[in-house]
C-alpha cells in the first residue's frame, strides 16, 4: 500500500475532481466548477465576485471568466453593488438553481461512492483528517 501522503491527496483530488467533471458535464451540462459556484451563490445570494474566487480557491481573474460564462448561459445574474460601482454582486437565476436541484442526487451519489466501503467510524476519522488539514493549511 502506497503511504506517500502528499502524493495520494493529490492523486486522488485529481482523480475524485475528473470523475465529478465528467459526471456533471453528462448529467447536467455544466462544469463541476460551475457547480460549486453554483452552490457558493446559493448559499449567500448578492455576494461579491471575490467572494466566490475565495470559496472556489481560484484567482480573482480566472472567476471572472467563470462568471461571464455562466452569465452567458443564464446560471446566474450580475447586478450592480450599491456599496461600490465597480463591483457586482452574482444572484442565481431560475435555471442555476434548477441545476443545483437537478444536482442533489449526483452530489449524493459522489459522496456515497466515496465512502463505499468504510464504517461510519473509519468516515469520522476521515472526516477529521480532512477538516484538519483545511484548517491548518
Amino acid at each position: 500500500m502506497d503511504q506517500r501522503l502528499f502524493y495520494l491527496l493529490n492523486s486522488a483530488r485529481q482523480r475524485v475532481y475528473n470523475y465529478a467533471d465528467q459526471q456533471t458535464e453528462s448529467g447536467l451540462d455544466i462544469s463541476v466548477t460551475q457547480l460549486g459556484a453554483l452552490l457558493l451563490i446559493a448559499r449567500n445570494e448578492g455576494c461579491l465576485l471575490k467572494d466566490v474566487a475565495r470559496g472556489l480557491h481560484l484567482n480573482n481573474s480566472a472567476l471572472t471568466g467563470l462568471a461571464n460564462r455562466m452569465i452567458q448561459r443564464e446560471l446566474i445574474e450580475r447586478r450592480p453593488c450599491e456599496q461600490d460601482g465597480r463591483a457586482g454582486r452574482l444572484y442565481l437565476t431560475g435555471l442555476g438553481r434548477q441545476k443545483i436541484e437537478a444536482a442533489r442526487p449526483l452530489i449524493r451519489q459522489f459522496n456515497d461512492t466515496m465512502s463505499a466501503g468504510f464504517t461510519d467510524e473509519e468516515m469520522q476519522v476521515v472526516y477529521r483528517f480532512l477538516n484538519h488539514l483545511v484548517d491548518d493549511f
